[in-house]
Parts: structure tokens; C-alpha cells; sequence
């Protein structure tokens, strides 16, 4: 499909997450955030690629508590709308994480399968604690039980995308979380 000079936001059926209602959110998460983890050192938030990226960029400006970033990349998703099912470690970890309170910041989380097989992963890994928060939750699409620290928004089981989160590595870059127009990726399954 084209997008030569193609309006990304003519692709959008409905706003879920205005731009203010998140940036609200966001500041709310820092300071619960901020108050847990108050006289720890060695905090790391691990961002998970690429749909996280602009929640990691905002919540680490928000956070004013020291911290260090670290990234990971782990896929379970094609270029469909529903998770796979498999999953793969695209971009490990550069430095050790034992001893390290880790932060894994998620953008969404749906059947938790990723998640779960990350923690274990983050486990073996001997990091003093693993949290994790997430820009959005999808509960009635979880298949697996994993903890959740921090949850931003509980959302509907649509496909959505913006401020991070893609649809074929386009709108990630929209500052709202949107529901695309059911035409856009009709037959991708």
C-alpha cells in the first residue's frame, strides 16, 4: 500500500486517548513511580521496542527520581493486528541487570505470553526486583496471568495505535492513541 503524501490521520475512525488525558496519566504514573521506588538506587526502566519508545521518553522526563534506560526488543507480533503467539528476542540487553531495580515499560499488553516469557527471561537474570508498567492493558484479551505494577489505561480489545504503537511501522508517530478505520488493515489478520 502507498502512503506517498498520504494523511495518516484520514486513516483514524475514533480518538480512544486524547493527547491531554495521556500526558495527565503519564504524570500520575511518575509520581506512584517515584514514591515506590524513593531512596532505591540502581533503577533501570528496560523499554521494550519499538511501541514503547515514546512512553519511555516521556515517563523518564517525568520521572525525578535517577535512573538509567536500557532497551530490549522482543516480538510476537507480525505485521497483522493479533499477536502471533510466538516469541522471539530481537535486540538483547547490553549490560547486566543483576542487582538492578528493573522497570520494564511496556506500551500494551494483550495475551501477556511476551510479557511472561520476558520476566522469565529478566528473572534468571538476578535483578533485585522487576516491575512493570504499561501505557495500556487489554484484559479481556489476556491468555496468561502476569503482574502488572502499573497500568495507564484499561482499553477496549480494539486495534489501536499512535504514540508509539504502529500498524505496519506507520503511526506510531501520532500523539494520541487511536482506533484505525476497519478498511486500513482489512484482510491482515
Amino acid at each position: 500500500m502507498a502512503h506517498t503524501n498520504h494523511n495518516l490521520q484520514d486513516d483514524i475512525q475514533k480518538v480512544l486517548i486524547d493527547e491531554r488525558t495521556l500526558q495527565a496519566r503519564l504524570q500520575a504514573l511518575a509520581r506512584q513511580i517515584e514514591a515506590d521506588y524513593a531512596g532505591k538506587e540502581d533503577v533501570l526502566l528496560l523499554c521494550v521496542l519499538k511501541g514503547a519508545f515514546i512512553f519511555l521518553a516521556d515517563l523518564s522526563r517525568a520521572l525525578q527520581i535517577p535512573h538509567q534506560l536500557e532497551f530490549m526488543a522482543i516480538s510476537s507480533y507480525g505485521s497483522g493486528t493479533t499477536s502471533s503467539g510466538a516469541v522471539q528476542i530481537m535486540l538483547d540487553l547490553k549490560q547486566d541487570i543483576a542487582g538492578r531495580h528493573v522497570l520494564v515499560v511496556e506500551d500494551i499488553i494483550d495475551s501477556g505470553r511476551t510479557l511472561q516469557y520476558m520476566r522469565r527471561i529478566l528473572t534468571a537474570r538476578s535483578p533485585a526486583t522487576i516491575k512493570i508498567v504499561t501505557l495500556l492493558n487489554k484484559p479481556s484479551r489476556r491468555e496468561v496471568d502476569v503482574p502488572v505494577d502499573y497500568i495507564g489505561f484499561d482499553i477496549p480489545d480494539e486495534f489501536v495505535v499512535g504514540y508509539g504503537l504502529d500498524y505496519a511501522q506507520l503511526y506510531r508517530n501520532l500523539p494520541y492513541i487511536a482506533v484505525l478505520k476497519p478498511e486500513v488493515f482489512a484482510g491482515s489478520g
